[in-house]
């Protein structure tokens, strides 16, 4: 681990040479005013020159003075070191991220992820800029100041350093027990800011409200605030007596020498001048061994926000990009499943948290409209057909079939247990990630929309699209009309998820950016059930415009959509169960005749009444 912490400090070895630079300059420095006062006490006042009195006391401010400067320099070359690091584990973590799955992200909070973007992050920062530099000064200023201790007094110096051994056994005990604390620390302040994402994002504050639970999620955030708080209390009570032991450790030195010093002045064996020489540089050797011991607990500490880090990095990518992807010119629209089996148990990475959900066959389910899987713990079992280019397919079921994990499939949100999903002949885990997303539009039942303008949110399907071409989809999909009436049009700000918009109104913008994308195959998941009659009227329009020359998977919750269908393929319990036409399926008298009693029949009759 401390190799793969090293190099994130390659990039920046000139900016290192600097510091270390730096440090030499100021250790060096710092040597000079204990000399000026033992040649002030031993010199100076003994020749009573006031021209060499001078000389010391301008030397005495100027030392301070180019120290302060050349820190300045150091304090400029760590910081752009600190943020260069903490800029490339960020990005490096959030490209990461970016290359997961879907099934990482359904099973794992999205606070936890922000907890090691952001806390994570800046602790392993810290542990580069600021522990190294502390050490390295440390180190060096421990050294240099023996250096001249033991020119100025090797027996006085020797017995300074005795006291070693306090420092180290000190510095042992406290290093274990603080990362430990330091670990839990950071898992608990996870666990705060998922739960704060959580409860204080739209969803999750309507959800506390309708339910009344405010007291309650009050009550959960005080027990993650003070656990911690109560680990932070923990922290600084052992740091605390820590320093404690530094300190009498010190002390326990200071007084050794003072001790013995003193006899050999009083028998006139050392000079005043070198006494308080070497009081003065006591001082600059406790302060960095203090300072080294303590450099040892907190690089223990810090240690853990690397592991945490390297964590997120070396979660395997379950959906990776292939080494030698195939090169398509332009998607032409064909699907085919051949015996595809897939289970989302088996496809789980675990993610960061096991935050999951299970179905009634005890199996780990995906995120929303993942139906539940079958007994069997597969999600689809044996799964095979064909879509020609340009065909209009109707999947249809009872309510946790597999209807929308073989709509996952397609764009390779997960990747198949067992066979192939095809996509012009070619295997979709041979595709590149990006070209195969480029050419597949998907409209999800609920539409996520980012909290920025319409006119963003629209060109997030294509970002070098002419507000004509935008245009151009928003009245495709009934939605222009409503955006030109509000008073800042496509400039308009959503809100967080859409929330300032009607769910017909959200669905529409929905459609309008597939249009924009313009994807040689389409899947819809129709969200049209819990709509009123005008928005529902109006999407269905816009999805029959849009399906216009394209290959469309649809999960049909519209009679009209399964009539206007080539083929309907009936699904239950993960398996393909019966395909074909409308006509050709109710003379079967299958399953797709009994749902068709049970859901649909009632609705032609009232379109026949109609």
């Amino acid at each position: 681990m401390l190799r793969r912490v090293i190099d994130y400090g390659r990039p920046y070895k000139l900016l290192i040479g600097l510091v270390l630079v730096t440090i030499l300059v100021i250790t060096g420095l710092s040597l000079i005013p204990p000399l000026l006062m033992r040649s002030l006490l031993d010199g100076a006042i003994d020749a009573k020159d006031i021209g060499w009195v001078t000389r010391l006391g301008l030397g005495m401010v100027a030392v301070p003075l180019v120290s302060g400067a050349v820190g300045v320099v150091q304090r400029w070359a760590s910081a752009f070191i600190g943020e260069g690091i903490i800029f490339d584990l960020r990005q490096q973590l959030y490209d990461h991220l970016q290359r997961m799955s879907i099934g990482f992200f359904t099973s794992t909070r999205t606070g936890e992820l922000m907890s090691r973007l952001n806390n994570d992050v800046v602790g392993a920062q810290q542990a580069v800029t600021g522990t190294f530099v502390t050490l390295v000064s440390n180190v060096i200023a421990v050294v240099a100041v023996l250096i001249v201790m033991l020119r100025l007094q090797w027996l006085l110096t020797l017995l300074a350093v005795a006291i070693l051994p306090l420092f180290i056994i000190a510095s042992r005990r406290v290093g274990k027990l603080l990362r430990t604390v330091r670990r839990e620390q950071m898992e608990h302040n996870a666990s705060m800011s998922s739960h704060m994402q959580e409860t204080l994002s739209v969803s999750g504050a309507l959800l506390v409200k309708l339910f009344a639970r405010g007291s309650y999620e009050e009550q959960r955030f005080e027990e993650h605030a003070g656990n911690v708080r109560d680990l932070g209390v923990r922290q600084a009570i052992i740091g605390r007596w820590f320093f404690m032991a530094l300190g009498l450790a010190s002390a326990i030195g200071t007084a050794a020498v003072f001790w013995a010093g003193g006899v050999m002045v009083i028998n006139g064996t050392l000079s005043e001048g070198t006494i308080v020489a070497l009081s003065a540089y006591l001082v600059q050797l406790y302060g960095p061994l203090s300072g080294l011991s303590n450099a040892r607990v907190e690089f223990a500490t810090s240690l853990v926000s690397f592991e945490r880090v390297f964590e997120v990095l070396d979660l395997p990518l379950d959906v990776s990009q292939p080494e030698s992807p195939v090169v398509v010119d332009h998607m032409r629209g064909e699907v085919e499943f051949d015996g595809v089996s897939f289970s989302y148990a088996a496809g789980n990475t675990g993610g960061l948290e096991s935050v999951r959900r299970f179905t009634w066959g005890g199996v780990t389910e995906g995120d929303e409209g993942v139906e539940a899987a079958p007994p069997t713990g597969l999600a689809l079992d044996g799964v095979s057909f064909h879509v020609n280019r340009g065909e209009l397919v109707a999947l249809v079921g009872p309510s946790g079939a597999g209807k929308t994990t073989t709509t996952y499939l397609v764009p390779r949100l997960y990747d198949v247990t067992a066979g192939r999903v095809l996509v012009d002949g070619h295997d979709v885990r041979d595709w590149d990630l990006d070209a195969l997303a480029s050419g597949i539009g998907v409209v999800t039942q609920e539409s996520y929309l980012f909290h920025d303008t319409i006119g963003a949110n629209l060109r997030y399907a294509r970002q070098d699209a002419t507000m004509e071409e935008v245009r151009a989809a928003a009245h495709a999909a009934n939605i222009a009309e409503f955006i030109e009436s509000l008073p800042q049009g496509y400039d308009t700000l959503v809100g967080e998820r859409g929330y300032r918009l009607s769910g017909g109104e959200k669905q529409r913008i929905a459609i309008a950016r597939v249009i924009l994308k313009d994807p040689s195959i389409l899947i819809l998941d129709e969200a049209t059930s819990h709509l009123d009659a005008q928005s529902e009227t109006m999407i269905q329009e816009a999805l029959e415009r849009v399906m216009q020359d394209r290959t469309s998977l649809v999960i049909a919750h519209r009679l009209s959509t399964i009539l206007s269908a080539d083929r309907i393929l009936v699904m239950d319990k993960g398996r393909l169960v019966e395909e074909g036409t409308h006509e050709e399926l109710l003379e079967r008298g299958g399953l797709y005749a009994e749902l068709y009693r049970t859901q649909f029949r009632a609705v032609e009759a009232g379109l026949a009444e109609a």
